[in-house]
């Protein structure tokens, strides 16, 4: 693997730390979060202060459908604004992660602002307690959609969230049986929404307005709820859905289940979600780092996610480019590296579609079992897109980004030729501390001598110096994270 000599180590660390919470790192970024070190990097993470993301009204005054968010590109492009544009990208990081386990689609909900409003709670609860997040959850509009339990009667009961709140949201599939899940689908009875859409069997509102949909709100209905004495997990008892989420968050499936999530999606490839009954951890030791962290913080996510950052586990270099990236990462780590969306642009509506073209449509998961990542993200066709979107938004040198990195090389070297190993070094460096393979790095370094001479403070030099940042974002190395 090729090593930038010009800082330390603790840069690489930093680096690492950075992709897995975020998108990535600019340089400026990077020097930001090393000069605090690592700890207190991590402080920095976990208390990030004001997100600083391009501001709201301006993108409605331009986009007057992600005001309306009736159609699922708007509502995809109005969080994709936001993951480009924030200055606290592991609020996003977070956010992704859990649409990606709990799953839930607008191509059924329909309704955009509920969506968005679930992405939101995410933010909000998502490194919070595991039990309150639940609750959050269960009183989500969309979610209750989603898994219609606004037909979860107690005269009819329907089983579809208490059926999935265990098997993909919370414990795993064989560690509950069917008459569990009978039972946690008639405590969340009465669970449903106040103005009921139009597609309900209550019909209580037409909520189909001359310009869109109204948002939606939670509401219990006591009337509706069964009362009666429940068995759940080996517990019995007059439970609610308050007392369902106590009992499945004290169960030791929980954590060992949300831990081998936290480890695939911010630690390394794990098996596909469905291989998880047949299949151990591949880090047990990891896993239970974060098991044990779970139940001496209260549920807390968040201190099950700083306690495998701060683990030499995730230190090692061995779990560094361990990832896969998702289309999201690609996408958002690639603009933010250019500095795009500085203003609002029809090119987020672009990049909303790369996702999807790449297979991985925002707010819109196939089922809810959501993504499973890993190998699953390359394709043929998908690596194609891949390619295409990270060449493409690098390609211009009068980006903010890129001229940064541009100016940044010039700064480095003496007026005059850069020599090509000198340039593909900076290249790397500056794109993130990318790591590349030897052979990556040869072609590489080839590419750069039969450009001829670079420098750096002419537009001649700027423009080589793009071309090789282009090849860079084409290797197959930039897709590992």
């Amino acid at each position: 693997m090729s090593t930038v000599t010009n800082v330390g180590t603790d840069f690489d660390l930093i680096a690492h730390l950075l992709r897995r919470t975020g998108f990535g790192a600019t340089r400026d970024e990077l020097e930001e979060y090393a000069a605090l070190g690592y700890e207190g990097a991590l402080d920095k993470l976990f208390n990030p202060g004001d997100a600083d993301a391009l501001p709201v009204d301006l993108i409605r005054r331009y986009h007057a459908d992600q005001s309306d968010l009736r159609i699922p590109p708007s509502s995809g492009s109005f969080w994709m604004y936001r993951m480009v544009t924030t200055k606290a990208p592991f609020e996003e990081k977070i956010a992704l992660f859990w649409h990606r386990v709990f799953a839930t689609g607008q191509t059924k909900v329909i309704q955009g602002k509920v969506m968005i409003s679930q992405i939101e709670m995410f933010r909000k609860y998502g490194l919070g307690s595991f039990r309150e997040l639940l609750i959050q959850l269960s009183r989500d509009p969309a979610m209750i959609l989603w898994l219609d339990n606004q037909d979860n009667h107690k005269d009819a009961v329907n089983e579809n969230y208490g059926r999935e709140i265990l098997e993909l949201f919370a414990m795993g599939v064989g560690n509950y049986t069917e008459e569990d899940v009978k039972e946690c689908a008639r405590a969340f009875t009465g669970w449903t929404i106040a103005n009921m859409p139009y597609m309900s069997t209550k019909m209580r509102n037409n909520t189909l307005r001359p310009y869109g949909y109204i948002a939606w709100q939670y509401e219990y209905d006591e009337s509706d709820h069964d009362d009666g004495e429940k068995t759940f997990l080996g517990e019995t008892g007059n439970f609610n859905g308050e007392d369902i989420i106590d009992i499945i968050c004290k169960n030791p499936a929980t954590p060992r289940f949300i831990a081998r999530h936290l480890y695939h999606h911010f630690v390394a490839d794990e098996f596909p979600v469905p291989q998880w009954p047949f299949e151990e951890p591949k880090d047990p030791e990891a896993i239970q780092i974060m098991v044990d962290a779970y139940f001496a913080n209260d549920y807390s996510i968040g201190a099950m996610l700083r306690a495998m950052f701060a683990s030499d586990i995730f230190k090692a270099e061995s779990t560094r480019f361990a990832r896969i990236k998702s289309p999201v990462e690609i996408v958002v780590g690639t603009l933010r590296l250019a500095g795009d969306f500085d203003w609002p642009t029809d090119d987020v509506y672009k990049a909303t579609a790369a996702c999807t073209y790449m297979g991985q449509q925002l707010l819109g998961p196939a089922s809810v079992e959501g993504w499973m990542g890993g190998d699953d993200w390359i394709s043929t066709g998908s690596m194609v897109q891949r390619i295409n979107f990270a060449s493409d938004t690098v390609g211009d040198p009068e980006k903010r980004g890129i001229k940064s990195i541009i100016v940044r090389i010039a700064e480095r070297h003496e007026p005059g030729n850069v020599e090509p190993e000198a340039l593909v070094d900076d290249c790397l460096d500056l794109v993130g501390r990318l790591q590349v393979g030897d052979d990556t790095l040869e072609g590489l370094v080839a590419f750069a001598r039969d450009q001829g001479d670079v420098d750096a403070s002419t537009d001649d030099g700027a423009g080589k110096i793009t071309s090789l940042l282009q090849l860079i974002v084409s290797s197959r190395e930039y897709q590992l994270a």
